[in-house]
């Protein structure tokens, strides 16, 4: 939507010169695509710098940080981009009353004690946060995005992480 929303806003700059192209040619909505995607380019390329860098920084805490759920979906999104934090969103099975419910393990607490997040089906961006005694948590041997993926196809793929569950010495 905001891609058509930026094309719309580029068709007035663009129309003198879609005029020069055929009439059976969709120029205006053409040249506003290339347009668009230029310029995201471009400020890709610039968010690469360090400069860039440190503006896209400043930007995060003081506008986006104040957005709810916010680093929740830059922390889910950077994990299912492949950059991961080791200490962060751990796939896990909890026990939670008689059944093993996909979890991830978000900090472990001073007591030994984790915080896990259990994640809704299948929109696993919604969900709950418990703070679970260890013998409920079982660690799953598996990528980030594969627990993700079963969550969000409704379960399916569950045999793999209950098969990839580590035994509970890997706490120690």
């Amino acid at each position: 939507m905001l891609l058509l929303k930026a094309m719309q806003s580029v068709v007035a700059l663009v129309k003198p010169f879609a005029m020069l192209l055929p009439d059976w040619l969709p120029a205006e909505h053409v040249l506003s695509l290339l347009i668009v995607l230029i310029v995201c380019f471009l400020i890709g390329l610039a968010a690469r710098t360090p400069a860039g860098r440190a503006l896209r920084e400043r930007i995060e805490k003081s506008l986006f940080e104040r957005i709810p759920s916010y680093a929740l979906f830059w922390s889910l999104t950077q994990r299912m981009a492949g950059k991961d934090d080791e200490n962060v969103w751990k796939p896990a099975s909890v026990e939670i009353e008689e059944a093993l419910v996909p979890a991830f393990i978000i900090e472990e607490l001073e007591d030994r004690r984790f915080t896990v997040f259990v994640p809704s089906v299948p929109t696993p961006f919604a969900g709950a946060v418990d703070v679970l005694s260890r013998k409920r948590v079982h660690l799953l041997d598996v990528p980030f995005t594969q627990a993700l993926q079963s969550v969000s196809r409704w379960g399916s793929g569950s045999k793999e992480l209950v098969a990839a569950m580590k035994s509970e010495s890997t706490f120690k």
